[in-house]
């Protein structure tokens, strides 16, 4: 059983938070350049995927759990990182991308210009993502080479 949650725990990882990770990352981008539309979608995807990104923790869980692991100090380091990046993600990306769309646009309507107040929230996001990014990285190289672990998987 331990196979079948692995499986599911590493798909989730990679379709959910993955679509995350891009699309948070190429928001400042759209910011600068001023592009609503692609704001508003990026943004979409980042929140739909933050919640379906619940599912990489629940069946890590289940893995630890049926391989009894729960304990091991590469999992719990694993599960504080994460819940790291959650808040990061919860608590700085997701409400800066609100706050750049809730921001009037540059020439009150398609948003060619850039304003200084965009450069330097495009600025924040770009550092509060790559902070949620190298979390995640983080988490993914303990995953694959758990220190101190004794499990064969």
């Amino acid at each position: 059983m331990s196979k079948v949650f692995l499986s599911i725990h590493v798909l989730a990882a990679i379709l959910a938070v993955g679509p995350v990770a891009v699309a948070a990352s190429m928001f400042p981008a759209a910011l600068k350049r001023g592009d609503r539309g692609t704001l508003a979608l990026l943004h979409r995807i980042c929140r739909v995927y933050a919640w379906v990104s619940i599912a990489v923790p629940v069946f890590g869980f289940a893995v630890a759990g049926t391989m009894k692991v729960t304990g091991q100090t590469w999992v719990l380091v694993s599960i504080g990182l994460t819940a790291v990046a959650a808040v990061v993600l919860v608590a700085f990306v997701l409400p800066g991308q609100r706050a750049a769309l809730a921001e009037p646009a540059a020439d009150g309507g398609a948003a060619t210009a850039v304003t200084q107040v965009d450069t330097r929230l495009a600025g924040r996001l770009a550092m509060t993502t790559g902070i949620f990014n190298l979390l995640w990285v983080v988490v993914t190289v303990i995953m694959i080479v758990r220190p101190g672990s004794s499990t064969g998987v």
